[in-house]
């Protein structure tokens, strides 16, 4: 007789955790960390207090099974309504901005001796991109040429070059840095 209760008390444990997560879960769907909401956690949920519901025999599990399922159909509730006022525009789910894996162009990129082919990559994807115009090694050293030429004309030890946008067109400026 005893290890039916204490089955029915981790089963009951678990899905108090389970209850947890999933309102975590939401939170990072409306704040934009995963796309989608999460619907399969959401259905194992509700299958689990449906067993549950039929496995449940003292008035004590009874209570906490009551308990649980209240916080699940709020959760329901809330989710449902802020998922319809996304859709219905009257919402917005925050996307978190993209994560930079380059130096930004736009930004600027300091050249100290040579430029490496990453910061080239940034400049030449702003200035080139689509087109066939230059390719990637021969904009690298010419960027290492006006590098030189800038350091050597203002003695500065670094020169920074940025994309910037003047009259609908996208220019490459370059300035020295001491």
């Amino acid at each position: 007789m005893l290890p039916f209760p204490v089955r029915t008390n981790q089963e009951l444990d678990r899905l108090d955790q389970q209850l947890k997560e999933l309102r975590i879960e939401f939170e990072k769907y409306f704040n934009g960390a995963n796309d989608l909401p999460p619907g399969e956690l959401q259905s194992h949920i509700s299958q689990a207090l449906r067993r549950l519901r039929t496995a449940v025999k003292g008035s004590v599990d009874n209570f906490r099974l009551n308990s649980l399922e209240a916080r699940f159909n709020s959760y329901n509730e809330m989710f449902n309504r802020r998922v319809r006022d996304v859709e219905e525009g009257r919402a917005h789910i925050r996307r978190a901005a993209p994560i930079r894996t380059g130096p930004d162009a736009y930004a600027g990129v300091l050249v100290e001796s040579s430029i490496g082919e990453i910061a080239a990559a940034a400049l030449y994807k702003g200035l080139y991109e689509g087109s066939s115009k230059v390719d990637l090694g021969s904009f690298q050293g010419y960027l290492n040429k006006q590098a030189a030429a800038i350091r050597s004309k203002t003695g500065c030890t670094q020169v920074q070059f940025r994309l910037a946008e003047e009259g609908g067109k996208t220019k490459l400026k370059a300035k020295a840095v001491k």
